[in-house]
Parts: structure tokens; C-alpha cells; sequence
């Protein structure tokens, strides 16, 4: 149990961090009609989530095939994703309020549904989240290890759900200031965490080619 605990919060915080529910939530109201309503903000908020999870149980269920049909080693994608979250992390700390181009609005209002893509996909499940799903799998070795990090990704996902129905509340009281604070912080976790892929899959790959 107490494995558990300790895989589930782990897997939480890195989650949590990577996904930025706070910062995320400024960026789905710049996409969506200034005059929605909240009941559209909650259909939003929950084919957002429904989509996340959707894209979860996937690359959880196809991301060991993926690997072995292209014949990448479990190392090489930890070292890979690390760089790729690094790249998230400086994105991160250096965003700024978000201003749309006539264009950037022109097509957002001709989409059919926001809530999938982008706000969905790639905007909350982007490459990284994607990359740290895999690296989680393959360091899962027991039920307990798989369960801690579908109960860690199905908590986030319900804070998503939450961050975007109530993001109306959010930047009222956080202000576009509070989340971009939110953002940078979230973002050095995220980088801290990349550097721990890419030196733990560094340190295994010269074992296994050096016969350290």
C-alpha cells in the first residue's frame, strides 16, 4: 500500500506539473467565444477531459507495441522525453499572455469542436505528457505500479475537467498575472523533472553499450 501511495503521488505531481490545469485553463478561455456560457464552458470542459482520457488509455495500451515495432529501447525514449519535456519546461517559464492573430481567431471560430482539438489534443495531452505516459509504462512492473498511474492520470484528469469549468472563476481571482506565475513555477518542476529522464537514461544506455 504504501508503494502505492508513494508511485500515485509521484506520478501525480509529475502529471500535474506537465499538464498545468491553472495555466491551461487562461488559454482555453482566449480560444472559446468571449461569449460563451457556462453551460457551454461545461460541455467544453468535459469533452476536453473525455478526450485527454481517451488519448490516456491509447498510448497506455499501444506505447509498449509502438517501441518494439520501431525497435526503440525503453532508455532511449526516457532520454528523448526528457529533452522533449525540457523543451516544454523553457516554453513554460518563458510564456506570456497568449494573443491570438486575425487568423489564429478567424480559424479557431471555424472549428467545430475546441474542446477536442486543440484544447484536447495537443494543447492539454501534448508530446510530453505523451513521452512521460510511456517512460511511466515502462517502469511499471506490477498491477500496483499500472494501477498507481491510471488512478494518478484519472485524478488530473478530473482537475482538468474542474480547472476548465471553472475557469471563469480562476481568472478572476488568479488574474492573467497569478496563472502566469502558476505556469513558471509549474514549468521548472517540469524541467527538473526532464533533467531526471534524461540523466537516468543516459547512466543505463552507457551500461548497456559501455558493459559498464
Amino acid at each position: 500500500m504504501s508503494n502505492f501511495f508513494d508511485l500515485f503521488l509521484q506520478n501525480s505531481i509529475t502529471f500535474f506539473a506537465i499538464m498545468d490545469p491553472i495555466g491551461v485553463s487562461a488559454l482555453v478561455l482566449s480560444l472559446v467565444s468571449a461569449n460563451i456560457t457556462k453551460q457551454e464552458m461545461n460541455k467544453v470542459a468535459y469533452k476536453a477531459t473525455l478526450t485527454i482520457i481517451i488519448a490516456f488509455i491509447v498510448v497506455l495500451i499501444t506505447g509498449d507495441f509502438v517501441l518494439k515495432l520501431f525497435g526503440i529501447d525503453q532508455h532511449s525514449i526516457k532520454v528523448m522525453g526528457g529533452v522533449v519535456l525540457f523543451l516544454t519546461a523553457l516554453q513554460m517559464v518563458n510564456s506570456k499572455t497568449k494573443k491570438q492573430t486575425k487568423e489564429e481567431e478567424k480559424e479557431a471560430k471555424e472549428q467545430e469542436d475546441l474542446s477536442v482539438i486543440p484544447i484536447g489534443i495537443p494543447i492539454t495531452f501534448g508530446p510530453g505528457l505523451f513521452t512521460t505516459i510511456i517512460i511511466f509504462k515502462q517502469e511499471a512492473h506490477t498491477v500496483t505500479d499500472i494501477s498507481a498511474l491510471v488512478v494518478a492520470f484519472l485524478v488530473n484528469a478530473l482537475i482538468i475537467y474542474l480547472a476548465f469549468k471553472y475557469s471563469f472563476y480562476i481568472k478572476k481571482y488568479m488574474g492573467v498575472t497569478g496563472q502566469n506565475i502558476i505556469t513558471k513555477l509549474m514549468g521548472l518542476i517540469v524541467g527538473a523533472i526532464a533533467v531526471q529522464f534524461v540523466v537516468s537514461g543516459l547512466v543505463n544506455l552507457s551500461k548497456a553499450y559501455l558493459g559498464a
